[in-house]
Formats: C-alpha cells, structure tokens, sequence
C-alpha cells in the first residue's frame, strides 16, 4: 500500500471527513443554573452598584453567599496591604477587584501575594466585575467581587 498514492489520499480525506462530521454534530449538553440564595448583581450604574435588588454606594466585597460591606476605605491609588491581606484570606478562587469608572491598577507590590497563594487575581473595572462576577457565582465557582468607588 503507497503512503502517498490516490488510495491513501482518499482513505485519509474519508476520515477527515468523518472527523469533522463528529466535531459539528457533537451534543452539547446545557445545563441550568440555580442561582436561588446568591448574591447577584442585579443593576449598576457609575457610582452604585444593586446586589439582590439593594442599593450600595461604597466599597463592597460581594461574595456569593456573603456581603462584607465598606472592605476598605482607600481609593485605587491609596490600598494599603492589609486591604489586600482581606482579600487573601476570603478563602476564593477568583478575585475581581473593580476600580471604579476606569480600569486602573494597584501597586504591583499590591498584586504580588496572588499567585504564589493561587488565587486569580482579575482587575477591571467596576461594571466589568459585576458582570463577571454574576457569570463565575452562577457558574458556581468561588468568587469575589472587591469593589472600589471612585
């Protein structure tokens, strides 16, 4: 048998086809989400965001089944390390710190203490967070939402 003759190349696009008739006609299988009991942001807008239908206009850690209201008092440019030794210690995965209107990022020095904790360490702002966040706590997965205010 050639490896490269008319017979091998037509056995061969056979199972090219085929390969790729299972690769489009895969089930795929969806499932629903319960997301009764969590916290789940549910409007925002530039300076509030609305978790379960109630209103917050200061610094917020959303968990999703704990709220821990004014985390910290500093801005983006101000956090301090111990505002981040709060957010290691929330026993998460996945951390999406929202800094406000913009995005903007904290001392490097700040950040530092993430990975080697493995813990993900997402900066975004604000807006971004609340929708990531209500896709990951849907999901399941253990996040916070540590939110700053412009």
């Amino acid at each position: 048998m050639a490896r490269f003759g008319p017979d091998a190349l037509a056995q061969n696009s056979a199972k090219g086809i085929i390969l790729l008739y299972r690769l489009v006609h895969r089930k795929v299988k969806l499932h629903t989400s319960n997301t009764a009991g969590l916290n789940l942001f549910t409007a925002y807008g530039d300076d509030y965001v609305a978790v379960n239908q109630l209103k917050h206009e200061k610094n917020l850690i959303v968990l999703p089944e704990n709220l821990i209201p004014e985390w910290s008092t500093e801005n983006i440019e101000t956090l301090t390390e111990s505002d981040m030794q709060k957010l290691l210690g929330l026993g998460v995965e996945v951390i999406l710190l929202g800094t406000g209107k913009r995005l903007r990022f904290p001392a490097g020095a700040l950040m530092r203490p993430f990975a080697p904790a493995g813990i993900g360490l997402e900066i975004m702002d604000l807006q971004a967070a609340c929708r990531t966040y209500n896709i990951l706590a849907s999901e399941g997965r253990k996040v916070a939402a540590a939110l700053l205010f412009d």
